[in-house]
């Protein structure tokens, strides 16, 4: 496993077994994915595959996300209310992780950041407009001007507990700053890849390494 470095770098796999999951260990995993992006992508569907095969006892659920940073907000409120705190786990990648910390700061769950969105208000702003889905280019969505108004609502300074949270970042990464990731989720536990890339392309090889940080071990 590549080691993790920055000033609050530590071993996510040492981390995992530090926090020590409660002795049933997590029961409900959320997964969100990033922009324009859907629950068919090459992670989440590493991840559901993973969750299905190892740890069927755990109810996975990943929807698929409005274009409406608002509207995204509210579902995943409503689909993870009932949700038990202690034994609940989320996970987000790009955007989506912006998503994941908005909700693991609420809830106090735990969390991993898959090469998370820091400001996505500034950087989704080029892209108003009509979209096509990275997975599925017959597909559209339009993402509208007050769509950047609503991401600030759900943005700002984290308080990420190295216990808790893990943020997962690629120094390759083509379209969000590494070192930008990085110093924003500065509290949580990091492993900061060399070179890889935004999708994290080798994410089949890391999906141990989240699943042990959120207590859960074959």
């Amino acid at each position: 496993m590549t080691k993790p470095s920055g000033p609050k770098a530590a071993d996510p796999e040492a981390s995992a077994t530090r926090q020590g999951a409660t002795p049933l260990g997590i029961s409900h995993l959320l997964y969100l994915h990033g922009f324009r992006s859907s629950p068919a992508s090459a992670k989440a569907q590493i991840m559901a595959r993973a969750v299905a095969s190892r740890f069927p006892q755990v109810q996975w659920c990943c929807p698929q996300l409005p274009a409406s940073p608002a509207q995204a907000a509210a579902l995943i409120e409503g689909l993870t209310r009932d949700w038990p705190t202690q034994r609940m786990a989320v996970v987000g990648s790009s955007l989506g992780g912006l998503y994941a910390a908005w909700l693991a700061q609420r809830r106090g769950c735990r969390c991993v950041l898959l090469n998370p969105a820091v400001d996505a208000a500034r950087d989704l702003a080029r892209d108003v407009g009509e979209q096509t889905l990275w997975h599925d280019p017959s597909q559209r969505m339009y993402f509208e001007p007050s769509f950047v108004d609503e991401l600030r609502t759900l943005q700002g300074p984290v308080q990420a507990d190295p216990e808790r949270w893990l943020a997962i970042i690629a120094q390759g990464d083509e379209v969000l700053d590494w070192r930008e990731m990085s110093a924003h989720y500065r509290g949580a536990t990091q492993l900061v890849l060399p070179g890889n890339d935004h999708a994290l392309s080798d994410f089949a090889e890391r999906v141990d390494t989240v699943l042990h940080f959120l207590g859960l071990k074959a």
